[in-house]
């Protein structure tokens, strides 16, 4: 894993968007209820990962777990030796395409060794990412699952699911930068009637408030553990108008405070 450890440090030096993310810390972090928008591949690469309500589920180093999409799981990135190192890459619908179609009932996960071969197959995804436009890196994300489906991992098929009104939901709140959004401005985007939203979401279990904090809160997350942003900053691209606001919302929700979080990271 020595080569992709290097591969991914020499890109995520350059300081630009990429297609995939890096997660790493020098202490143990334990966050309640992250949610998992897409589906996505989570390889540890030194360290530990535990997931679940009792953490009953176990993906250390030089293996990868692949979530479905989820409002809430309860996770520890455990360091070892010296840090906790994950590289995380997130799914579209459209990537699950070209795989057999699997009649089987939604997987929650799925758990596996990186082998030489899916190894390569990573290293060449993170290094085309220097050179090829966004095409060919859909493309390179859709090899990956080929290939761990031919690899035996079958149900990765069933992690896709089927599309909900809250994935395009969390993209619209993206998009208008956690804007005030009316039911008719939302039904007018997303082409339905009210009715048939409030159907929807009823069907799914949550509402758009409950979608529009979920998504504010998973990108302040991200931006924590993927930036060196300030948290004032980080609060106000996540729509909240004061870092005191932004801090007890993200400490009721995860279980600890931003500051507490990027006490954790791994140092530059």
């Amino acid at each position: 894993m020595k080569n992709l450890l290097s591969s991914i440090t020499n890109i995520i030096s350059e300081d630009r968007e990429l297609p995939f993310s890096v997660y790493s810390s020098v202490h143990e972090q334990k966050l309640l209820n992250v949610p998992i928008v897409k589906p996505l591949l989570v390889v540890v690469i030194s360290g530990n990962k535990e997931l679940g309500k009792n953490h009953e589920i176990s993906c250390p180093s030089d293996h990868f777990i692949f979530l479905s999409d989820s409002p809430a799981i309860n996770m520890r990135n455990i360091p070892q030796d010296k840090a906790y190192f994950a590289l995380l890459i997130e799914f579209d619908y459209d990537d699950f395409n070209e795989l057999p179609i699997n009649n089987s009932q939604q997987a929650d996960y799925v758990i596996g060794e990186v082998t030489p071969v899916l190894k390569q197959c990573l290293q060449q995804f993170i290094e085309c990412t220097t050179w090829a436009p966004d095409t060919i890196q859909s493309l390179r994300k859709k090899e990956i699952l080929m290939l761990l489906y031919q690899l035996g991992y079958t149900d990765i098929a069933s992690l896709m699911g089927k599309p909900k009104i809250s994935h395009q939901l969390h993209k619209l709140f993206h998009q208008q930068r956690f804007d005030e959004l009316t039911n008719e401005y939302i039904c007018q985007q997303l082409a339905i009637s009210e009715s048939t939203l409030r159907r929807k979401l009823k069907a799914e279990g949550t509402s758009v408030q409950a979608i529009k904090d979920r998504s504010k809160l998973g990108l302040g997350l991200h931006l924590l553990q993927t930036t060196n942003l300030s948290i004032g900053l980080i609060a106000e691209q996540c729509g909240y108008h004061s870092q005191s606001r932004f801090t007890d919302r993200f400490k009721n929700h995860f279980g600890l405070t931003p500051s507490e979080l990027r006490k954790t990271r791994m140092t530059d």
